[in-house]
């Protein structure tokens, strides 16, 4: 496929699997500085985020996205510090899912209602795993 035709393709919703042709289209992986391209670079991942074919290359590009993007909230939005409890219960509630839901998630039924109680705590499996069904950042989960 030609340059010209695989660009035309790309503006019309195909995602390129291609590193250097997603830096070209979307965002070039480069520290971010100024509110409109870190709305630009949160818009980008979650668009990536939310499919479920990615290539490799198209996983590497999120994957260094998601940091940089975390790297610019650590240092220029302010957060309120809320228990890795209170967020899975957001997530929770967002989602329209129960504890056992949860649990499901995390590969035992009976887990989910006990972390919502407060009764376990989040293991980095557990972590791993929320970060991922969730597609939010496992700094998310550390309080």
């Amino acid at each position: 496929m030609s340059l010209t035709k695989q660009k035309a393709n790309n503006r019309n919703g195909h995602v390129s699997s291609s590193f250097l042709d997603l830096q070209e289209r979307f965002f070039i992986l480069c520290p971010i500085h100024r509110k409109s391209d870190y709305d630009k670079g949160l818009k980008v991942a979650t668009e990536l985020a939310s499919r479920e074919d990615l290539t490799s290359e198209q996983a590497d590009y999120l994957e260094i996205l998601t940091i940089i993007i975390a790297e610019y909230e650590e240092k220029h939005i302010e957060r309120t510090k809320y228990s890795p409890q209170q967020i899975l219960q957001f997530l929770i509630e967002e989602n329209k899912m129960s504890g056992s839901d949860l649990g499901r998630i995390l590969g035992n039924r009976t887990l989910g209602p006990a972390l919502l109680r407060g009764d376990r705590t989040l293991s980095k499996t557990h972590i791993k795993k929320l970060a991922d069904y969730f597609s939010v950042s496992p700094a998310l989960f550390f309080g």
